[in-house]
């Protein structure tokens, strides 16, 4: 079995050198040095001891990723972000469905902390997260995504997000320049920080359009509390109301992508087009928005981005506990394609 010794001079280093690669310290590091490395860890299959690492260090290279349901394809996407920016970081991801359930995340966060994993993101822009105070206090980095710090204490964790208000605002006014003023904004139960802001940002720039007497807003019921892996279902029930109604939107927008494609689905089984009769705009541009007919406008942020500003923060304040934790809010951006078009009473 190939050690740590074998591994630097096979590479011509020093062990120390070594040790900063599997740890994740090569910011400073030549990149012909870190390929030697790399390298050599290859050609010798060396396998770094996780269990000694715990010992010595009382942490282990591993990041908890925790999601309300990986059956939210935009969850998943974000997730594979996530993960390849904490490899190139000489980190591994761990991922737990949670449900947004605060029992579920206090769970995980308990089962990280026995395996020695001290640096958690979770997916859950719960109204209330003061249950991540007990955790911080026993050494866990927490980095919030799609979240807000509350304005009446002083952050604990980090939050990272896009600027769900904006995407708000960013979709009426889109649909806006297409001639809309009948509009409805579609979510599902549940309230969370980011519903609650893209629907604040919805109804904020209907009343500056002075068109605040002919937009709604309609939520969907779910089985379960949120109902994360049930948007699709929700969509689909909620273009019955909206084809029932006696004067239907013109133009939609809808909390996320998953509940958009089945909101056209449900269109279509009563005999309603896309943009044709209604226009629809979704929220975090997931690749199944390509694949659908029409093509679906959506609202999204920027990923890459994101999911470095995450990872980044979990490994600067591991390694430097006395770090701040701090708010980073990302603009969204629209996609253009061929679900939205001018009413039918403009054509």
């Amino acid at each position: 079995m190939s050690t740590i010794q074998d591994v630097a001079r096979r590479a011509g280093v020093s062990n120390s050198t070594v040790s900063n690669v599997l740890n994740g310290r090569t910011n400073r590091m030549r990149a012909d040095t870190l390929a030697r490395i790399e390298a050599a860890i290859q050609e010798l299959g060396f396998q770094p001891n996780r269990a000694a690492r715990l010992l010595k260090t009382g942490h282990t290279p591993l990041i908890g990723l925790l999601v309300p349901s990986i059956a939210n394809p935009s969850y998943a996407a974000l997730g594979q972000e996530v993960e390849t920016a904490a490899r190139q970081q000489g980190h591994r991801v761990l991922m737990g469905n949670t449900h947004r359930s605060p029992e579920n995340e206090m769970e995980f966060f308990a089962d990280l902390l026995s395996h020695g994993a001290r640096g958690v993101i979770v997916f859950s822009s719960l109204l209330d997260d003061s249950y991540f105070q007990q955790y911080v206090e026993r050494g866990l980095v927490v980095v919030s995504f799609d979240s807000r710090p509350g304005h009446d204490r002083t952050p604990v964790v980090d939050y990272v997000s896009m600027d769900n208000f904006a995407a708000g605002r960013l979709a009426v006014d889109h649909l806006r320049g297409f001639g809309h003023s009948r509009l409805a904004f579609l979510s599902a139960s549940g309230q969370t920080t980011s519903r609650r802001e893209k629907i604040a940002g919805f109804l904020a720039a209907a009343q500056e359009a002075g068109i605040a007497d002919s937009v709604q807003v309609l939520s969907g019921r779910t089985c379960s509390e949120y109902g994360d892996a049930e948007m699709a279902e929700v969509g689909r029930a909620l273009a019955g109301e909206v084809a029932a109604s006696a004067a239907p939107p013109t133009g939609v927008v809808t909390i996320n992508d998953m509940l958009a494609i089945g909101f056209i689905a449900g269109l279509a089984e009563r005999g309603l087009r896309v943009p044709e009769d209604i226009s629809v705009v979704g929220m975090d541009n997931i690749l199944l928005a390509t694949l659908v007919s029409p093509p679906l406008t959506s609202i999204g942020g920027p990923l890459t981005e994101m999911a470095h500003t995450m990872i980044d923060r979990v490994v600067q304040r591991l390694a430097d506990p006395g770090i701040a934790p701090a708010e980073f809010l990302f603009a969204p951006a629209l996609v253009p394609r061929g679900s939205v078009g001018p009413p039918r009473m403009a054509r």
